[in-house]
């Protein structure tokens, strides 16, 4: 069920969760002044590669990678913890060195795999990013995949390319689909002009649940927030954070991730992850998770 979560107790502490926390903002945009509207920022969104292609960029390059992963018992108190301090290193042949290696608590299985899926999850889509053979443009999933090679797709798309369908997941695929005709009804849409890490020119683009709808109709929708980031200079994405939530007979979920990028020597590259998130879903334990992944220190490597 992909790495939702249960929207019942969502206390985790955040680890700067929103792009804007990087961002100076200094007006709204005057969109008829700048020949900006709603649809250039939604097309921008969906058809955007870029994104994607900075983690592909990544095999190219030797860096470190500092991860955090939390993991949470009932209580929301903490029961389990990874610490990675990893030096990928592509200055010959691709070799990872682990420079700090902790993990206390709940964190594995007595066959040595994780106790959490989503964890797992994590592992794949960031921890191994790097050598991970993604699928191009990261394409929406055909859900003809089975087990958690199907599952890693879909993840892969709702992270990539939000706004486009998750095909196979009962109930809920269609409500990823937030920029059809009949969705945005339901949603807000505010430009804002600012600063991003003190020094690139951006635009702030958020789509948000309308605040004057029925608890009912903001209870069937499923993305609840969408912040994205513009470089003005070439309109390419630069950061995105999502809130979701929904809750239905088969499960609950309720995450926030944020995802940040930075340029170095003009290549766009990864720098910073956060993920929080509670899951449930009959026959499987509760599942309750954050993440926080640095990369820095970026040098293109000699790899062939």
């Amino acid at each position: 069920m992909l790495f939702f979560v249960g929207a019942s107790a969502q206390q985790i502490p955040r680890f700067n969760p929103d792009t804007i926390k990087t961002i100076t903002l200094d007006s709204v945009v005057n969109i008829k002044a700048k020949r900006l509207n709603i649809e250039t920022f939604i097309d921008a969104i969906i058809n955007d590669t870029s994104f994607y292609e900075a983690f592909r960029n990544m095999k190219k390059y030797t860096f470190i990678a500092e991860n955090r992963v939390f993991t949470y018992d009932k209580k929301n108190k903490v029961d389990g913890k990874i610490y990675r301090k990893i030096r990928h290193n592509n200055d010959g042949p691709y070799k990872m060195e682990y420079l700090v290696k902790e993990d206390a608590g709940k964190i594995y299985k007595k066959n040595g795999k994780y106790q959490l899926y989503t964890v797992e999850m994590f592992d794949y889509i960031f921890m191994n990013a790097y050598n991970t053979d993604f699928a191009p443009a990261a394409a929406p999933s055909t859900g003809k995949k089975g087990g958690n090679e199907g599952y890693k797709d879909k993840l892969k798309t709702l992270i990539f390319n939000p706004g486009r369908p998750i095909k196979g997941i009962p109930f809920i695929g269609s409500k990823t689909e937030i920029f059809t005709a009949n969705m945005r009804q339901y949603y807000d849409y505010t430009f804002y002009s600012g600063t991003y890490l003190d020094s690139i020119p951006v635009y702030r683009f958020k789509v948000s649940v309308k605040p004057d709808l029925s608890k009912w109709t903001k209870d069937g929708i499923m993305i609840k927030e969408l912040v994205t980031i513009f470089d003005k200079r070439n309109f390419e994405i630069l950061g995105r954070y999502v809130d979701m939530k929904y809750s239905n007979m088969l499960f609950d979920f309720d995450v926030q991730m944020n995802i940040e990028m930075s340029y170095f020597n003009e290549v766009k590259l990864p720098t910073k992850i956060t993920y929080q998130g509670n899951w449930d879903y009959p026959l499987k334990k509760e599942e309750r998770a954050s993440f926080l992944v640095l990369h820095k220190d970026y040098r293109l490597g000699n790899s062939k």
